[in-house]
């Protein structure tokens, strides 16, 4: 298995929740795991630490990232100023716009069925569609950064339900404004969603009593 796809696949599995957020991760372990050299595992370390999924402790080794009080904070900035942003510029005739429907449409049907994973998958999907609208492809991977750490906090909470089910029918208000009302309608619905969930993590971090 080559660097890349060596990180990648690690990426995916942290993305997962295999890996808990904190969770030390061996390096003669995972080598023997996946049958590649130590040398080449610490380059993948090395690609996952520079997009902020695994940090190096000092005496400790490689640790998965757990995201700060201070990082959630950072990370709803950032979302701010790109996915509003785009929102404001966007028009509703782009073709991800079908694409957020889609997705919008398959976490409503999983709400019904109560499939909270579907739901997490969906509303992701939601937000790199409308990133999407974008059309900017440095955009798109600066953003599936911050979600990804973004994820390593809702795993740390670990209540998907809580997380989500609020968001799907705000997802419902930002499609429906930004087709009926137009982009910056729609960006002022976006921002007032965002910040709502910023508060919703950072009340559960609280409750876990996590700086």
């Amino acid at each position: 298995m080559s660097d890349p796809s060596l990180a990648d696949a690690l990426r995916a599995r942290i993305i997962a929740g295999e890996f808990a957020p904190g969770e030390r991760l061996s390096e003669a372990a995972l080598a023997a795991r996946l049958d590649v050299s130590r040398n080449t595992l610490r380059e993948a370390f090395r690609v996952l630490a520079q997009t902020g999924l695994v940090e190096h402790v000092p005496n400790r080794g490689v640790s998965v990232a757990s995201p700060s009080t201070a990082d959630v904070v950072d990370i709803y900035r950032a979302r701010r100023r790109i996915e509003c942003g785009i929102v404001r510029e966007s028009s509703p005739l782009h073709p991800s716009v079908a694409v957020m429907r889609e997705e919008l449409e398959r976490a409503e049907a999983a709400v019904v069925d109560g499939d909270w994973a579907i739901v997490a998958s969906a509303n992701t999907g939601f937000h790199r569609a409308l990133v999407a609208l974008s059309d900017s492809p440095r955009l798109e991977r600066i953003h599936e950064q911050l979600l990804a750490e973004l994820r390593l906090a809702f795993l740390a909470i670990a209540d998907f339900e809580s997380l989500h089910r609020p968001f799907v029918g705000r997802n419902r208000i930002v499609l429906d404004t930004l087709v009926e009302q137009g982009p910056h309608a729609a960006a002022d619905e976006l921002e007032a969603y965002l910040t709502e969930s910023e508060r919703l993590v950072l009340g559960a971090y609280a409750r876990l009593g996590r700086a």
